[in-house]
């Protein structure tokens, strides 16, 4: 493992908090990255949907891995949520996955705990006998788009949103 992560493990309802910056920093990442959208602009209410859904996911059946330090610092994370198929266009198993976060703090980004992180949520999906993933990457997030082709992934859909009023 790297020097930037001590371990790297599962985590619960009661660890959703530990990402609260990083998912912050994603958040205005994110922002940079396609300043032609609009996105949400406060970031607490950012996290706050977004923990919502991380809470009600992980009752149900997703899973949130963390990569921590010696001093349980949270270095990085992933979040995936387990979705039911058969899929009527791709062909997917009877459950599937969709990694719905990954986020690692932009100071130890491009040393390799996104991989490492990435290769945690395999072995976990391989575990549950899940052996299909997805994930949805902004536009012109060029970075994440080269790790994910790295790991295998294709593009396989385009999603595009029309924004009301004011938007």
């Amino acid at each position: 493992m790297t020097s930037a992560a001590a371990w790297i493990e599962l985590g619960d309802t009661e660890r959703v908090d530990d990402v609260r910056e990083l998912w912050l920093e994603l958040h205005r990442h994110h922002r940079q990255v396609v300043a032609s959208l609009p996105l949400v602009d406060d970031d607490e209410l950012s996290w706050q949907r977004r923990r919502t859904l991380y809470v009600e996911r992980l009752r149900q059946d997703g899973f949130l891995v963390l990569a921590c330090d010696a001093a349980s610092t949270t270095l990085g994370y992933a979040f995936v949520c387990i979705e039911q198929g058969p899929d009527d266009t791709f062909p997917v198993g009877d459950r599937y996955a969709e990694l719905y976060s990954l986020s690692v703090s932009p100071h130890l980004r491009g040393r390799g705990l996104g991989t490492q992180l990435l290769e945690f949520v395999d072995r976990e999906l391989a575990a549950r006998s899940i052996r299909e993933l997805k994930v949805a990457v902004m536009a012109d997030n060029s970075d994440a788009l080269r790790l994910y082709e790295r790991r295998g992934f294709r593009r396989a859909e385009i999603v595009l949103y029309r924004f009301g009023p004011g938007a």
